[in-house]
């Protein structure tokens, strides 16, 4: 990798220039009183790193000693908790102070994602960039792939690093290409520096110098902005797998591989809190250290653990959300705390705004300010109620000590052998009814204990159903009237279109995919077209047949053109249709054929776009019926990663003029 290097623009220049006069005028006291009021902000975001993958929290065959020592400095979380147990999800959750559920961001975003976290909700970084700060993420984003959903466009001034997953690429487990399988479709590792690719990772080596790169970026920031206040996130791709380490750490730990890892993110960890120090700002810098969700335990000595607590990644056992957290701001907080009240990432945002005396965002949050449980007060409990959602799924819901799991299936890594070495192993599948956890007595959740507490069973169900009124839960088809939407790429095309058709009549001769209906029968006749997300109510989606639609306009009416919009995104196994056809008829009885367009895809294209096939009559025709025919291209191509398995075929507006 030969990343670009930073330059420091003449504003930049000019800035540090003022903040230079700035400590001549108003002096050392002042510019501490300045600092107190405005503190810095640095979150560390670890991937995939499990509850007892430090030293605190009872790590063997490695040592963390900077994160050891940071948590004898401040206060150490011992009931902290990501909003699911995933990615995107958890990422979007902790910048936004909202359930993942709440704006729209479920999983893992792929390079082929079409949604993003939407531009209008507000970030940590964009709060605190109105009050003057600096901005700056060095690591992996993951809240979406498109130019509109980058850091830049989400309040960060400077951003490096990769866009997604380190595992979002097309090189198999052995670090040679992959030569079947979806991840054939993936492009080669970007590194972003701001909105641009500068650079790739190709190979596993590259892989080795993920860790270091962000850390030398993450100090050049501090020194940089030294003399103003700031943001700097640091989201480490490790230890995700595959795992990367540089020499300095390989070989370093008694566990193997994944201890390397560790050590090496440890050493990160110092090396920003050494700058902090070096720089005199360690009384006006908040430090947080964090991880994403538990670890991804199928990968074996690739895998981290979650110690006591049961499962991993993927699944709302405490093993999969519980995760480990320590805070330190030596200005503030008070040395050698252990918390045990319940917090979470989606409370960093309030807690952060309160701090530095931000304003909230003007929608809805979910987070609380867990400030009082910083400075140690006894009595706090800001956080009392938590909601255990993954992929839709309410699927459990906390209160006090009391956790209760809806009946639901579930990833499980129990009763199978894992992988080795990088090698994945397979999954278990579980499946839990209505139980209930003492998590005081039993954080483990081993001992269900529902029929001894009918009545905290009676007031968590309650809990529940008002959950699924506001955010909605897949299992029970319950629609969340507070759910807002993704970003979504493309946006600028959807909306409302003007057609005779809108508001008329369709006949389908094959009715759309239950898992992809639009809005109801009259998607392609209401006057609103969709954006390159195929599941934004705008589109209907046909897996392995033809479109052939029919549109009784009422009356007969003079017709100029007819335009049908065809999504595609290989990526997602959507094709355009290979033939279209567009006739009109007065009767209904006797069409004339409008003509017909080919499309011939003969590689793969990840690009995703519509396709907008308009046809004309030769003049002004009179005609009450309009026929749209699309050939699907039935099975993807030999070509693609899916070939031989069905292709989809996704229409939004038929626009009659």
């Amino acid at each position: 990798m030969h990343p670009r290097r930073d330059e420091r623009s003449r504003r930049e220049f000019l800035k540090t220039l003022g903040a230079g006069a700035a400590a001549v005028v108003l002096g050392p006291q002042m510019l501490r009183a300045q600092r107190s009021a405005r503190p810095n902000i640095v979150i560390i975001l670890t991937d995939d790193q499990g509850y007892g993958d430090l030293g605190r929290y009872g790590a063997t065959g490695f040592t963390t000693p900077n994160i050891d020592r940071m948590a004898s400095e401040g206060v150490t979380f011992t009931q902290f908790t990501v909003s699911e147990a995933v990615c995107s999800a958890s990422r979007s959750s902790l910048l936004t102070g909202c359930y993942a559920e709440r704006i729209g961001i479920r999983g893992a975003l792929t390079p082929s994602s079409t949604i993003g976290l939407d531009p209008e909700e507000e970030t940590i970084a964009s709060m605190l960039k109105k009050k003057g700060y600096a901005t700056g993420i060095f690591g992996k984003w993951h809240l979406g792939a498109f130019p509109e959903f980058l850091p830049l466009q989400h309040g960060f001034d400077e951003y490096a690093g990769l866009p997604y997953s380190n595992d979002m690429w097309p090189v198999d487990f052995d670090g040679r290409p992959i030569t079947d399988g979806v991840k054939t479709a993936y492009p080669p590792l970007p590194l972003m520096e701001g909105n641009a690719k500068v650079d790739e990772v190709r190979t596993l080596a590259d892989q080795d110098k993920l860790t270091t790169f962000y850390t030398q970026r993450a100090v050049h920031f501090i020194e940089r902005h030294k003399d103003h206040p700031f943001f700097l996130y640091v989201p480490h791709s490790m230890p995700h797998v595959p795992l990367g380490v540089s020499d300095r750490f390989r070989g370093k730990s008694a566990q193997g591989k994944y201890g390397d890892v560790i050590m090496e993110i440890d050493w990160s960890v110092g090396e920003i809190l050494q700058a902090i120090r070096k720089n005199g700002l360690d009384d006006s810098t908040l430090v947080i250290f964090t991880s994403d969700n538990g670890p991804w335990m199928n990968f074996g000595n690739h895998a981290g653990s979650a110690g006591p607590l049961r499962e991993g990644k993927g699944a709302m056992w405490e093993g999969g959300v519980r995760v480990p957290c320590v805070m330190r701001w030596p200005g503030r907080v008070a040395p050698g705390q252990e918390c045990r009240k319940l917090a979470s990432t989606i409370d960093l945002l309030p807690t952060i705004a309160a701090i530095c005396s931000a304003s909230l965002p003007a929608r809805k949050i979910d987070g609380v300010n867990i400030l009082p449980l910083l400075e140690g007060d006894p009595h706090a409990t800001p956080r009392d109620e938590f909601l255990y959602y993954y992929d839709g799924e309410l699927q459990a819901v906390r209160k006090g000590k009391w956790k209760l799991h809806f009946p639901h299936t579930y990833r499980s890594y129990v009763g199978v052998v894992p992988g080795k070495d990088g090698h994945p192993g397979p999954y278990a599948s579980g499946k839990t009814g209505l139980e209930l956890y003492d998590l005081d007595a039993d954080p483990g959740e081993r001992h269900d204990v529902a029929g001894d507490h009918p009545e905290v069973v009676r007031s968590l169900q309650a809990l529940g159903a008002a959950a699924r009124e506001d955010l909605g839960d897949t299992i029970t088809k319950a629609k969340g009237r507070g759910v807002r939407a993704p970003g979504r790429a493309g946006k600028a095309r959807s909306g409302p279109v003007k057609s005779l058709a809108a508001g008329s009549h369709i006949t389908l001769v094959h009715p759309p995919s239950a898992s992809y209906p639009g809005a109801g029968d009259a998607t392609l006749i209401d006057g609103l077209r969709g954006s390159y997300d195929h599941t934004d109510g705008a589109w209907q989606g046909f897996e392995g047949v033809d479109l052939d639609a029919v549109i009784d306009l009422g009356e007969e009416r003079v017709v100029t053109s007819v335009c049908a919009g065809f999504l595609e995104n290989q990526g997602a196994w959507i094709f355009p249709p290979r033939e279209t056809e567009i006739a009109l008829s007065a009767d209904g009885r006797t069409y004339t054929s409008l003509g017909t367009r080919k499309i011939d895809r003969p590689a793969f294209d990840r690009t995703p776009r519509v396709e907008e096939i308009a046809m004309r009559p030769d003049v002004p025709a009179h005609a009450r019926y309009v026929r749209v025919t699309a050939r699907s291209v039935g099975i993807c191509p030999p070509w693609h990663p899916g070939a031989g398995k069905n292709a989809w075929l996704f229409a939004d507006e038929i626009v009659v003029a």
